[in-house]
């Protein structure tokens, strides 16, 4: 006798996930402001209130009286019924810039990585199942979007989100397979999560992963990571190139040792 396959539970909202939290000293009415904030990050666009209530599953009320507040303290305006952020906003991520020793002391080594090799190098970390941003040195924009600190990008597809994935304690790997849709973003994109776990095992064994236009086409990437004094995984430094300009090849034999070099040098300012 057959059986008709499950179907899949359909991800949480935003607001659903925070419901969830039960714990008494959790503050539910900050979570949601945060969550409102943070509304803003993938659009360029001003948003309305029925905008971000749809995107977070957050009441209409309480994103009005979310925004009301943020406005009230300078990080949010208002024309008509349109909400953007306001400069105030870079105040929330500047603290964790400019304190963080992996942030101070990752520039000057992605310029000289940058120089060496002529092309543009990111330092990233994992949050949240995606790639975060938290440095970067442009020589020219290899990717149709731009690309800066707080920056996200999947990680499954990305040799930055590639190599952090790759050294994560198995139960954890296996839990971000599992609520992860792995979406073709080219052609070229993985998206079987048995070849994915090879790819993953294959770059925890060479200690870096290239990306060969499968994030965006036209673009190469080549990551290795960054470990802390205690040897665990902090971070990810990588290059991006043209694929017409740079093979993959050339990657690994030409730019694979400069980031080498540039991760040792983080490495020995990491506690």
């Amino acid at each position: 006798m057959s059986s008709t396959p499950a179907t899949p539970a359909a991800p949480r909202t935003i607001a659903e996930e925070i419901d969830a939290l039960a714990d008494p000293d959790f503050m539910t009415s900050l979570a949601r402001g945060l969550a409102v904030l943070r509304a803003f990050a993938d659009t360029r666009k001003p948003q309305t209130i029925a905008q971000i209530s749809q995107q977070t599953g957050i009441p209409r009320a309480a994103v009005r009286r979310c925004l009301h507040t943020l406005r009230q303290l300078g990080y949010v305006d208002a024309e008509l019924n349109n909400f953007s952020l306001r400069p105030k906003v870079l105040t929330l991520g500047y603290s964790y810039l400019s304190s963080t020793p992996l942030t101070a002391a990752a520039q000057p080594c992605l310029n000289g990585v940058s120089k060496a090799l002529g092309e543009s190098s990111s330092l990233a970390v994992l949050e949240e199942d995606q790639v975060l941003y938290v440095a970067r040195a442009a020589t020219s924009r290899v990717m149709s979007v731009s690309l800066a600190a707080g920056s996200r990008l999947p990680a499954y597809c990305s040799s930055l989100g590639r190599v952090l994935l790759a050294h994560l304690p198995q139960d954890e790997l296996d839990a971000y397979l599992a609520r992860t849709t792995l979406t073709p973003m080219t052609e070229r994109t993985v998206t079987d999560p048995a070849r994915l776990r090879d790819i993953l095992a294959q770059v925890r064994r060479d200690g870096y992963a290239v990306n060969n236009e499968e994030l965006e086409l036209g673009l190469r990437s080549i990551a290795v990571p960054v470990r802390g004094a205690s040897g665990r995984v902090l971070a990810a430094l990588n290059v991006g190139a043209h694929a017409a300009r740079v093979t993959p090849e050339r990657m690994v034999e030409e730019f694979l040792p400069v980031l080498r070099q540039g991760a040792q040098e983080l490495a020995m300012l990491l506690p």
